[in-house]
């Protein structure tokens, strides 16, 4: 992955893949101040005691993270945003994909397209609502075309396990963006929650927007579509959905979007 060359001389940031044990460790500890602390998650391999998101996938995934020069990293403070990402053919020699525990995945491996699996991704807290998340998708759309990436997937968490509230937000996906039928993964039976919990007729898309996180709403803006249910993942204290991006498919006003630069001052 080259360096970004739209990315002014002067900016605090740095994007790039994650190089030493050093930037790992900070993405966990990012992860923890997301995932566990901000949102109750908790996991086998979550360690508490140094403040470190983790599972078993981290050593076979590429890191990429987003940092700020002017924080500690010393301090395991320097990475602000993250992204996880694992190609189809690693995931094959590895033997499975993360969200192979939460969907099946059978579409998508029958496909024979180029595959890449998307998770994990967040920003500190301080960071959301400026440049951080463009930053990222910078980086991830100079991966996905390094490696020629075709579909990107993976899961996106509603918070929480309350299916009640969650009923406008889960309909409109199932309504109106489901994955068509070459792509379509289903949850797992065991975990399962169906979507349609509104007639269409029934929907209020304005408050069903106001409820969805703002990084489902984000791959909905560049032509993304969901799987088949929701997955509930109570360890995780989270309703999952498995979104999916078919890039060869992609308008071009969409594909404008995803692919152009943005300015990475702060």
């Amino acid at each position: 992955m080259t360096p970004d060359p739209t990315m002014p001389e002067t900016s605090p940031f740095v994007i790039r893949l994650a190089i030493e044990d050093r930037d790992l460790l900070a993405a966990q500890r990012l992860r923890y101040g997301v995932f566990v602390e901000e949102l109750g998650g908790d996991g086998p391999l979550v360690d508490h005691e140094q403040r470190l998101e983790r599972d078993e996938f981290d050593p076979i995934y590429d890191h990429l993270v987003l940092i700020d020069t002017r924080r500690d990293a010393g301090a395991l403070d320097h990475v602000v945003g993250v992204y996880r990402l694992l190609p189809g053919e690693r995931a094959a020699e590895f033997g499975r994909f993360y969200c192979d525990s939460e969907y099946d995945l059978t579409a998508l491996r029958a496909s024979n397209r180029r595959l890449l699996e998307l998770g994990r991704s967040c920003v500190h807290r301080d960071y959301r609502g400026g440049p951080a998340m463009f930053l990222l998708w910078n980086g991830l759309a100079d991966y996905v075309l390094d490696l020629g990436i075709e579909v990107l997937f993976g899961v996106a968490s509603f918070h929480g396990t309350d299916i009640e509230a969650l009923k406008l937000p889960l309909s409109w996906l199932h309504h109106h963006h489901l994955a068509p039928e070459a792509l379509r993964v289903k949850a797992l039976p065991d975990h399962a929650q169906r979507m349609d919990l509104v007639p269409a007729d029934q929907l209020d898309r304005k408050a069903a927007m106001v409820a969805m996180p703002p990084l489902i709403k984000a791959y909905l803006r560049l032509g993304g579509f969901v799987g088949e249910d929701a997955f509930i993942d109570r360890p995780f204290n989270t309703t999952d959905v498995c979104l999916l991006m078919d890039t060869t498919a992609m308008s071009a006003k969409h594909k404008g979007f995803y692919t152009r630069k943005f300015d990475a001052r702060a």
